[in-house]
């Protein structure tokens, strides 16, 4: 159905810009005269010594990009740490590239630079730090006696096991030098001042890329349960539960909380979250001819049962025309979750569209269009994927079975060998994950 996928990949396109530094950044910081106004906050520049910037996540590169075309020579220095791919032109910023989502050991270089540069700054100088969903995995910066591997291997067993981002954080930021608020207290007594992409629903500071300047919610006793919850505590390195039962007989200092008098020099500003891409979504879904419904903005879940739940609103729409007639667009935005089950290639919004595929074979005029901001879906090239009611018996006819692909979390080789995968490459931004259900007229 042509027309319904050049709908559902133009309206992707239109919410993918909504989220771009380019636009974001220009609308929270401006120059007034020597000063930086920062929302609410006015730095007089020529009170500054130096402009330090620092950063990591997925779209760091591109926030660094549009600081420096805004503060030019007026940065002293900066490094930030990005993914592999994700690099955009500066002078004046270095940017050093790294893996995502199992940390490598240039994270870890570049997060021992960030951290020294932090170190560095003293009371006349200003910190800005460029704040985007990814910096946890780029800057693994472990405490003394927990090695990068053995973090590495806790980030792959906390993902394979189905965590959310914030339980994954709140056990990183306690294995971690840098996370839970730790680059601010190594920034004091600088002013330091957080510009973030939010790619956790709610924009809790603590969460997002693990809250490096931001206070601590989340505590050692925590960060065990949760390894508890998933059945790991016998599974992660001895020296990782090791450190954590140390932090939870309180025998080490934990992350910095609110009210601790260094935060008092700290700003933390969200100039994007995920609401941004939704309501151009539903804008640029009118255009189109579609009438939109806003399902959600706060989606969660395990990917199969939510694809499997809009199969199951779809067919509503369709056969008593409510809660919305055709032609429609229902949108929702957020993040689900995988339990790795085989070992398959695949990422969440794909599995959440080949689950989807399987309860509307045969349906015509729909569509299923999930793709993450970042333009990256799991371990994967592919941002994320569309299905239709055609899509079970193409891949049937090209001997490909849907269950056992479903089964296996092999989502990623079906959706390719169909030719329906949703590839952006690097996107500027990351603000959690779009879900698009098109119905057509006759749908």
């Amino acid at each position: 159905m042509p027309d319904l996928r050049a709908a559902g990949l133009a309206i992707f396109r239109a919410a993918l810009e909504a989220g771009d530094p380019a636009r974001l950044i220009p609308a929270a910081v401006r120059l007034e005269g020597a000063h930086l106004v920062v929302h609410d906050r006015a730095f007089d520049l020529e009170r500054v010594r130096r402009l330090l910037v620092v950063g990591a996540g997925k779209a760091s590169g591109a926030m660094a990009q549009t600081l420096e075309r805004l503060l030019g020579e007026r940065i002293a220095d900066g490094l930030v740490v990005v993914k592999e791919g994700a690099l955009y032109p500066t002078r004046r910023i270095r940017q050093v590239e790294a893996s995502h989502p199992i940390p490598d050991e240039r994270g870890l270089r570049a997060a021992e630079g960030i951290v020294e540069l932090a170190r560095s700054a003293g009371p006349e100088d200003l910190v800005l730090c460029l704040i985007s969903g990814g910096g946890s995995a780029l800057t693994p910066l472990p405490v003394a006696g927990v090695g990068l591997e053995e973090k590495r291997r806790v980030t792959r067993l906390l993902l394979e096991a189905g965590a959310t981002i914030n339980e994954l954080n709140a056990v990183r930021k306690h294995l971690s030098r840098i996370k839970g608020g730790q680059l601010a207290r190594a920034a004091a007594p600088a002013p330091v001042v957080s510009l973030l992409l939010s790619d956790v629903i709610g924009d809790p500071l603590d969460v997002i890329a693990s809250g490096p300047t931001a206070p601590d919610d989340s505590t050692y006793v925590g960060a065990l349960e949760i390894l508890g919850r998933f059945g790991l505590l016998e599974a992660v390195p001895a020296s990782v539960r090791r450190h954590l039962e140390t932090g939870a007989r309180r025998e080490i200092p934990e992350t910095p909380k609110a009210g601790d008098p260094l935060f008092a020099r700290v700003l933390n500003v969200v100039i994007g979250n995920n609401s941004l891409v939704v309501e151009r979504a539903v804008e640029e879904a009118r255009r189109h001819g579609l009438t939109p419904l806003l399902l959600s903005r706060s989606l969660q879940g395990e990917a199969r049962e939510v694809g499997r739940a809009f199969a199951s609103f779809v067919k509503e729409v369709v056969a008593f025309r409510r809660p919305i007639p055709p032609p429609a667009c229902l949108i929702a935005g957020g993040e689900t979750t995988v339990t790795v089950r085989g070992d398959g290639r695949g990422g969440r919004c794909q599995e959440l569209c080949l689950a989807a595929a399987l309860e509307l074979q045969d349906l015509p005029g729909i569509l299923v269009l999930a793709a993450g901001t970042d333009g990256t879906d799991g371990p994967t090239d592919a941002a994320g994927a569309l299905a239709d009611g055609e899509t079970v018996r193409r891949a049937r006819a090209l001997g490909l079975d849907p269950r056992r692909a479903l089964g296996e979390n092999d989502s990623y080789t079906f959706f390719h060998a169909l030719g329906d995968l949703v590839v952006t490459g690097a996107t500027r931004t990351n603000l959690m994950d779009l879900y698009l259900l098109l119905i057509s007229e006759g749908g």
